[in-house]
């Protein structure tokens, strides 16, 4: 018999709206998701529909204006912005721009998370050298990312957020700057690596590509979150 996986995400009643002028924009409404530990899911939905907020809330870089988000057992909707800050460490993040540091490497853009947490940086550099095989670079370690093409610098984005061993990685748009044949090498190696790692992964996206290999598939629309 199947071990039943344990829940690492679970939203209940999640609300969010924004001020726009005079007019109150109502984002989320309600938004009620749980997510097994292990476990690909993906969103998808219309821009402007509310994904990347959801995702935004979920790694704590922004708030709910009230329900309950809980994330691998911390109640992230009680803690303050110190304890958001520290709980982001905690997370795997990859967004539709890669953000490297144009004067570092791509093995250094690589651990320069790890060396923020404490690891010294020798170390730090020989976790980037596992990582950077693992998405298939080795040979471009010691490129700079302006020596590197718009898919090996997403690649180098997806082995980032591997570098301090998070239980989630949320992904938002990670192929959305990239054409087809980028999209599914980056594609393959974030799955590829995910999956291998047992790690759980949330994506919001427009590419059904993605969506397809999904274990869940969700679309957000009339601020709420319906399966595919």
């Amino acid at each position: 018999m199947a071990t039943q996986k344990s829940n690492i995400l679970q939203l209940q009643g999640v609300y969010k709206s924004f001020q726009s002028g005079k007019e109150t924009l109502n984002i989320l409404r309600g938004v009620d998701l749980t997510i097994p530990q292990g476990t690909i899911v993906v969103i998808t939905g219309e821009s402007g529909a509310g994904k990347s907020t959801l995702l935004h809330i979920i790694g704590g870089l922004d708030t709910a204006d009230s329900g309950k988000i809980i994330v691998n057992n911390i109640a992230l909707h009680t803690l303050n912005e110190y304890q958001r800050t520290h709980y982001r460490t905690k997370i795997g993040f990859i967004f539709q721009f890669h953000y490297l540091l144009s004067d570092f490497t791509a093995e250094e853009n690589i651990a320069l998370p790890a060396q923020i947490m404490g690891t010294k940086k020798r170390s730090a550099l020989q976790m980037a050298r596992s990582l950077v095989k693992a998405v298939r670079l080795d040979a471009r370690r010691t490129h700079y990312p302006y020596q590197l093409s718009g898919g090996e610098r997403q690649r180098v984005a997806v082995a980032r957020s591997l570098i301090n061993n998070p239980e989630i990685i949320l992904a938002d748009e990670p192929t959305g700057n990239l054409d087809e044949r980028n999209s599914r090498l980056v594609e393959n190696v974030l799955f590829y690596l995910v999956r291998e790692r047992a790690k759980t992964l949330v994506v919001v996206t427009h590419d059904t590509a993605i969506a397809d290999q999904a274990d869940i598939h969700l679309h957000l629309s009339n601020n709420r979150l319906r399966p595919a």
